[in-house]
């Protein structure tokens, strides 16, 4: 690998790539950084494990960052008969809402019943062969059983409360707006989680927090925009050595690891045949979303996420977020060689859904904000429908000299700490390693000590506001770092700073400063970064020419941009945004 193994040190490498080029070897490397292969950094790293971790994109940028934002606890999976999975996932989602309270919140949802026994012949079939068949729409009947089930299985440890009915006429009076033929509304509690970047950002700073000290410097230690190129042929001497590429840069390196952990979702495939060991484990569907902005939808949703089976027999959803309204989500076996976007088929089948619930309400296309589509990462599942596949996930290992390659296979969102520690027990187990650290009440970043109570959170915005802050401004930098804030605005507030913190002109969530120090604690790779997974100007289409140009102007100094790169940065940030979002934004003349 010689000429581009380069042994200098790039002018602009980047801090995070620099930690992996110092010391070549970790005792685990992880590739891919989705929320799951984050997660089993963070736990690794708790256990004293020499871990690296590297991401070819931005860190959540994958199927983890196009999920439906929820944190449950998979009422359907019933039907699939995956009760362990259910009763994992309502565990996880409880546990959630305690150890990162600043991003994941209890979510009231309703689901609007057209019937009272439809389905019940039907859903034995579903269950027994995970065929949809000819789409039969789910009853009362077949969804109270499903409820009561659901509460069962939240009966340990609970945090909210259990499910109620309503016929339909106390229902449409709760939700006027509903379509005027149903019979019942069934209302329970999930969970949600509306930064799902941030939490994923905040587990790897953890990691990064843990993996600091010690007798090795940079324990732990992680890099997005790193992409595996190659790896030695197992069974050689070298058989755990794998090259590696700086995305930002194209220089490559060499990096050695005792156990290598694949978690790179819908490309775990792809991510095996680099390394020599080609595998078919995968068969990944993709969803789609879009976000609008309705007030009259937003408002007929009465603050309550509607989640309900469509004429398809596709379970979908219609979930206020914020001043937004997320619609979603479609099924469909993906192609892994084709980018995954939102379709306009897929446009059409959400205005279809909306009129399903909502029949007096109108949309349009000029109202979508932004559209959102990924792969999920599941198992190749043949015949079976999409929606029948399995949620849950297994840990496929195959030997290595030196060691071994796990492959993740499956996995979702709210059990991500567990699959994390049921993969970190492999990993120790590889290594000879026992757990010293459980991470089950251990609170994720800024979720430490984040208030209990609204009163409790008002109090902490008072608490923090100054002169050159107000409410409104001290109220976003909780939403966006939970308690991190506070260090935030030390960074904002430091004496001795060349240049005072200002708010921007284009949006006034952002300031000079916090741009500052997201290019210097949050590993910047690109311009978009910020605008979709630093913050949520672009999910709720508040991304302007304006916003590009001042936020390229204020990020080039800390991360050394020269004009050139500049304006590279706003074309590729506008390219991304028409691309994979649908959103067109003019940049203004630089």
């Amino acid at each position: 690998m010689g000429q581009k193994d380069s042994a200098r040190k790039p002018a602009n490498e980047r801090a995070s790539v620099q930690k992996l080029r110092t010391r070549r070897h970790a005792q685990v490397l992880i590739i891919g950084g989705g929320i799951n292969g984050v997660g089993t950094f963070r736990d690794l790293a708790l256990q004293g494990v020499d871990v690296a971790l590297v991401e070819r994109g931005d860190y959540c940028q994958g199927a983890s960052g196009a999920s439906s934002h929820m944190i449950h606890g998979g009422i359907r999976y019933l039907e699939n008969g995956e009760f362990r999975l259910v009763r994992e996932s309502v565990v996880e989602r409880n546990r959630l809402l305690r150890i990162a309270p600043h991003y994941v919140k209890p979510l009231q949802t309703t689901i609007p019943i057209f019937s009272t026994f439809s389905g019940v012949l039907a859903a034995p079939v579903r269950f027994l062969t995970h065929k949809q068949g000819k789409p039969t729409e789910r009853g009362a009947f077949l969804i109270k059983l499903g409820l009561s089930m659901y509460d069962f299985f939240s009966r340990d440890g609970g945090t909210v409360p259990r499910h109620q009915f309503r016929g339909r006429k106390r229902a449409l009076a709760e939700l006027p707006r509903l379509h005027p033929g149903i019979k019942y509304a069934a209302t329970y509690f999930d969970a949600s989680v509306h930064n799902p970047e941030r939490l994923t950002l905040d587990v790897l700073q953890d990691g990064e927090k843990a993996g600091a000290g010690g007798a090795v410097s940079h324990r732990a230690r992680a890099s997005n925009y790193v992409s595996l190129v190659s790896a030695d042929t197992p069974g050689t001497s070298t058989g755990t050595t794998v090259q590696l590429r700086d995305e930002l840069t194209g220089e490559m390196f060499d990096f050695t690891a005792d156990v290598i952990v694949n978690t790179t979702g819908a490309w775990v495939d792809l991510t095996n045949g680099a390394m020599g060991a080609a595998s078919s484990f995968m068969g990944g569907t993709k969803g789609s979303h879009i976000v609008l902005d309705h007030p009259e939808l937003l408002a007929a949703c009465g603050g309550r996420e509607i989640f309900f089976e469509h004429t398809d027999g596709r379970i979908v959803l219609i979930y206020p977020m914020g001043d937004r309204v997320l619609v979603g989500t479609t099924d469909v076996d993906a192609d892994m060689a084709e980018d995954a976007v939102c379709t306009e088929a897929e446009i059409d089948y959400f205005f279809d859904l909306i009129g399903h619930v909502f029949p007096d309400i109108e949309v349009g296309r000029e109202q979508i904000v932004y559209t959102f589509s990924g792969v999920r990462p599941l198992p190749k599942h043949d015949a079976t429908q999409p929606g029948f596949v399995s949620r849950d996930y297994r840990i496929e290992r195959r030997p290595a000299t030196g060691g071994a390659v796990l492959s993740l296979v499956g996995g979702k969102w709210t059990t991500f700490r567990a699959l994390a520690e049921h993969l970190s027990n492999d990993v120790l187990a590889e290594l000879g390693r026992e757990r010293k650290v459980s991470t089950s009440k251990l609170a994720i970043g800024g979720g430490a000590g984040f208030p209990d109570s609204e009163d409790g959170v008002q109090r902490w915005i008072k608490a923090h506001m100054s002169a050159g802050r107000d409410a409104a401004r001290a109220t976003g930098l909780l939403t966006r770092y939970g308690t991190r804030a506070e260090e935030v605005i030390r960074f904002l507030d430091g004496a001795g700073t060349a240049n005072p913190d200002r708010l921007l002109h284009s949006t006034r969530e952002l300031s000079t400063r916090e741009l500052e120090y997201m290019a210097g604690h949050e590993q910047i790779g690109h311009l978009v970064d910020v605008l979709i997974r630093r913050t949520s100007l672009a999910f709720r289409g508040l991304v302007t020419g304006e916003l590009l140009n001042e936020v390229a102007d204020i990020l080039s100094g800390p991360l050394g941009w020269d004009a050139a790169r500049r304006a590279t940065e706003i074309s590729h940030a506008q390219e991304v945004l028409k691309r994979f979002h649908g959103v067109r934004v003019h940049s203004l003349v630089a």
